[in-house]
């Protein structure tokens, strides 16, 4: 099996060591080639690194045999590019087999001429974009990858702030239902507890020791209050559901 040519760009950025400033690398976004046209290889080289927006490192491989080999040894990979004609298999097997293995990498569909039975073929295979080579000219290419990236990285985020709203309020009704529980938990004492002092001031009884029912009847009263302030928390508005 011939290995696929491996291509790396970088671009230099300041960072700060030891109170000096530095050179950094970014992260460049890495691309796995799935084709065996080795001159749409060199265009499409050409046309990621002369790109300055962003740089990327560029795994080729001419078959899906090897792609998958790859892609078993390298799961760092932000996106594949297969095209529709391989050796052995075409490109919408090749997807397959990758989905069949749960590979949920984002992919870019290639082709030499315009097919939308194709292309409808593909995005059943969860297929981002669908391009004609002759049309990935100048910035379409580059642009193409990284808006892709851009919607599924804005995708992911909007699934996990839902994710944490419905942990969020999850939480929240639990918390509710257990201040129910402890405000009906009290209740219930509290009012046998107001029922007997009810009766004994309706007894004559010496000064002192009326006095004392009357302070735990007033003592009750706040009691329930508190309670009534407890139930009726309002704690989305508050905030004081648990992060």
């Amino acid at each position: 099996m011939k290995m696929g040519k491996v291509i790396r760009f970088a671009c230099l950025g300041p960072v700060r060591y030891n109170n000096q400033v530095h050179m950094e690398t970014p992260a460049p976004v890495n691309l796995l080639f799935v084709d065996d046209d080795t001159s749409y290889m060199a265009v499409a080289q050409h046309l990621l690194s002369k790109y300055q927006e962003k740089k990327f490192s560029i795994i080729w491989r001419k078959d899906g045999i090897s792609a998958l080999e790859y892609l078993d040894t390298h799961p760092a990979v932000d996106m594949l590019l297969v095209d529709y004609y391989l050796p052995e298999q075409n490109g919408l097997e090749f997807i397959k087999a990758i989905r069949e293995k749960g590979i949920a990498l984002p992919v870019i569909f290639l082709t030499s001429n315009r097919d939308f039975k194709l292309a409808i073929e593909a995005m059943k295979y969860g297929v981002e974009d669908y391009l004609v080579k002759d049309e990935a000219v100048d910035s379409v290419l580059p642009r193409t990858i990284l808006n892709i990236l851009e919607r599924i990285h804005l995708k992911n985020r909007i699934l996990e702030q839902k994710k944490a709203d419905l942990i969020a309020r999850k939480r929240t009704e639990a918390l509710k239902e257990l201040v129910v529980t402890v405000c009906h938990e009290f209740n219930n004492p509290l009012a046998a507890v107001k029922i007997s002092t009810d009766i004994l001031l309706r007894h004559r009884l010496p000064a002192e020791e009326a006095e004392q029912v009357r302070e735990i009847d007033r003592n009750i009263a706040l009691m329930e209050e508190e309670i009534t302030r407890l139930r009726d928390i309002n704690f989305e508005k508050t905030g004081t559901q648990p992060d």
